[in-house]
């Protein structure tokens, strides 16, 4: 089974918004997050992530409504635990749903959620979730009890924080973990997904974590994008991923 890429457009939303947040429906509003989704399906993308935040910094919820009224691949909704975010997935009903820690002040996600100290919270909007038909992934950090705890709370899909990897300057010790990490979940049954900071140049080394089903890659795309376009940026980063397992 080959490695699945979601490219993740909500920083198109952030350069459109940094024009027009004050005319969300303006004629000359650009660039449209639904272009960018349609280009990436012609890149070679197998689905779409977006990230509608409480303070609506970037995506709206009317361009997540769009992308999956326009754009013919699995959306994914990545989503703080509040109530008005599940009612927004219920609303949209995205064909995954990635529930991620949130909070005003970070400028990006930074860590994953922590699933032990919110079990209850998290495993109620599992539950919710999944009882709605939406097929449940949570962000968390490389660690042996968050795997476990994710899929005693009954998650579909586990998508492994890879900041810390990202960023490291000796990628040994962090590939290591992201490894463990990577068996455990699948022993018990969990997709495994990865995000955050992957981009062309790290892309190999992450690379050899095993029984990876599908990454999810915004930022380092959408910056290759304004270079090359969408399409041909995503059809790169597919191209890095083929052979992976082999």
């Amino acid at each position: 089974m080959s490695l699945l890429l979601g490219v993740n457009i909500d920083h198109v939303a952030t350069l459109r918004q940094a024009r027009y947040a004050l005319l969300p429906d303006s004629p000359n509003a650009e660039p449209s997050v639904v272009e960018a989704a349609k280009e990436a399906k012609a890149g070679g993308a197998d689905s779409i992530t977006v990230h509608v935040r409480g303070d609506r910094r970037h995506m709206q919820d009317a361009d997540a409504l769009r992308v999956k009224e326009e754009c013919d691949l699995p959306l994914n909704l990545e989503l703080g635990i509040t109530e008005e975010m599940m009612d927004l997935a219920f609303q949209l009903k995205p064909d995954f749903a990635c529930l991620v820690p949130e909070t005003r002040e970070e400028v990006t996600t930074e860590g994953g959620l922590d699933v032990v100290a919110l079990f209850g919270t998290a495993r109620e909007a599992v539950k919710r979730l999944k009882d709605a038909g939406i097929k449940v992934s949570l962000f968390i950090d490389p660690l042996v009890e968050h795997v476990e705890e994710s899929a005693r709370m009954g998650a579909d899909m586990i998508e492994l924080h890879t900041g810390a990897f990202a960023n490291a300057e000796d990628t040994s010790q962090e590939i290591a973990r992201l490894v463990a990490a990577a068996e455990l979940g699948h022993s018990l049954g969990l997709q495994v997904n990865a995000g955050h900071g992957i981009n062309y140049l790290n892309l190999p080394v992450l690379l050899q974590v095993p029984h990876l089903a599908e990454l999810n890659i915004g930022h380092s795309i959408v910056s290759r994008a304004m270079t090359v376009g969408m399409r041909q940026a995503v059809a790169e980063m597919a191209e890095g991923m083929k052979g992976y397992g082999a």
